[in-house]
Order: structure tokens, then sequence, then C-alpha cells
């Protein structure tokens, strides 16, 4: 990053058209990780990976949180695709977390250049927690409120979310791009991360019939190494393994050119969920113990 922020956006960003591939890790910040955790494991995520973001996962409520990921991020020369975290259990928490999260991208002036959109999640149509046409009505307003810093707004959410309720074409049309739930793990049809493929293009084929002609991303992307109580398949067939969890990644880098070449606006860029085993147990490149549990370093480029 420079040595001082610069006075304007303009160029800043790379065009969308280069983001096609392996992109970065959803990494789950429930933890309230400290500046120094968050700036080590930032480094590690740009230098280790080659990785262009990282993907805000759960909620942390600290006062002043997201200024530590901003921070972390421009140290590290890392992107951030933030989040307002809904939750499970119903409530208004997230009105709180919304407002905070605007404050900060609005006051902190390195805020824009780090912060690549912000994200409603997880999964709040699946898990209905707004009608669609009020989550519409939130993403356009928070849009007019960052439109200042030039931050846009997505959802983050699975195909099955939008298609229960008809589609939810005005989610859609809202907002500013997608970012796709691709989790074939719990399809009916799973059998092993490696064959996942047809299960992966089922769902990025109906983004793509729907979405507009609309950057997309997978940002909850990924195979769980193990089930638990709140991961469990629908199919007697589908696998769990550290070996399935890496058949899973290497099945989608070895897709890398139909990735580029079928995505709008060059292709299909992809998040690893997630970063540590630590932040959801299962799903995490890195185990508990801060060992990677396979060899992993996908394309950055093809």
């Amino acid at each position: 990053m420079p040595s001082s922020v610069p006075s304007s956006t303009n160029g800043w960003w790379c065009s969308p058209n280069t983001e096609y591939a392996f992109l970065g890790f959803s990494y789950e910040v429930t933890a309230c990780q400290s500046a120094s955790k968050l700036k080590s494991d930032f480094a590690d995520i740009k230098n280790t990976f080659g990785s262009r973001y990282v993907r805000l996962y759960g909620a942390c409520d600290r006062n002043g949180f997201y200024d530590d990921i901003v921070n972390a991020a421009w140290d590290a020369g890392l992107g951030v695709h933030a989040l307002i975290w809904f939750g499970f259990d119903g409530g208004d928490q997230w009105m709180t977390r919304r407002d905070s999260l605007v404050s900060s991208l609005t006051s902190n002036p390195k805020a824009k250049f780090v912060t690549r959109g912000v994200q409603f999640g997880s999964e709040p149509l699946f898990d209905d927690v707004l009608p669609h046409a009020q989550l519409a009505s939130q993403v356009t307003s928070l849009k007019s409120k960052l439109s200042g810093v030039g931050i846009p707004v997505t959802v983050s959410e699975l195909a099955y979310g939008y298609q229960e309720r008809g589609g939810a074409q005005d989610v859609l049309d809202a907002i500013d791009f997608i970012n796709i739930h691709m989790l074939p793990f719990f399809s009916a049809l799973a059998t092993f991360g490696s064959n996942a493929w047809p299960l992966v293009e089922t769902d990025m084929n109906w983004f793509i019939q729907h979405g507009n002609g609309k950057k997309m991303y997978f940002d909850e992307n990924g195979w769980p190494s193990v089930t638990s109580s709140g991961v469990q398949p629908n199919s007697m067939l589908a696998q769990s393994s550290v070996s399935n969890e890496e058949g899973y990644f290497s099945m989608l880098d070895s897709h890398c050119e139909d990735l580029k070449s079928l995505g709008p606006q060059g292709g299909i860029g992809w998040f690893a969920h997630i970063y540590s085993d630590d932040q959801e147990p299962g799903y995490g490149i890195y185990n508990s113990a801060g060992t990677k549990k396979f060899p992993f370093k996908p394309r950055t480029s093809c």
C-alpha cells in the first residue's frame, strides 16, 4: 500500500474482469481477534496464498473492530468483503451492526481503499430474516448511504434462498454484484468433493440466467472435512473427509478456465470457506493446530 492515503479511489481497484480464479478466504471474526492477530493472519493470507481479498463471516461487536480490520488489510495489501451479520436468533442487532459499519466506512479515511464491498448476510433469504422486498429495500438504502465513498453492496446467499422465494428478483436487481454460497456437500445429489462440478454448475447457471450480467463470486464456498451438529449431509453418499475437502478445491482449481469463460464480466472468482478450523470446524484450510490440512495453492489466474 502507498505510504499515505490517496485522495481518490479513481483507478484504485483492478477491473472485475481480472477476478475469476482463487481470490482469498472467508474469515470468521466471532472471536474478536486482536489487532495483532488480524495483522498476522492477513499477512499470511496475502503472502502464503497470493490472496487479493478477505471475506468476513460472523460478527464482532467490539467498538472499533472494523477499524482494526481496515488497518490489518491496509498493511497486508488486501481488500475486504465486509459483512452485516444477521445471526441466527432473529433479533435486530444487525441494525446496530449496519449503522456501526456505515460510521466506520464513512469516517475512516483508509476504509474505502480496502473495502471492496459490503454484504448483507449470511443467507438472510434462506434463514428467513427479512421478506425479500424488505431486504431489497435495505440494500437500496445502504447503497445510498455509501454512495459518497463508492462502496458497492450485495447479499451473501444460496441459490436456493432466492429460488424458494420465487427467485427474489427484486434483491438480485438491487445488489451491485452477486456473492454466492456454493456448498454442494448439502445437495441431495452430493457424493465426493472431486465430483461436485455438476452441482456447482447448476447453481452457477441459475445465477447467470437471473443475474443480469452482474459480477459473481463464490464467497461462502467449501466442503467440510468432518460433520457436526449443524453440518449434516442430505445425501447418504456425501463424503466428509480431508481428502474430499482437498478434492473439492482441486476440482474448482481445475475448472479455472471454465469459471473464467462462463461467468459475466471476465469470469467468477472464488473464496475458500474458511481460513481455519478454529473458525468453523471442518471447513478450514488450516487445522486447529495451525497446520495446513492438505497442500493448498490454487491458481490466481489462468
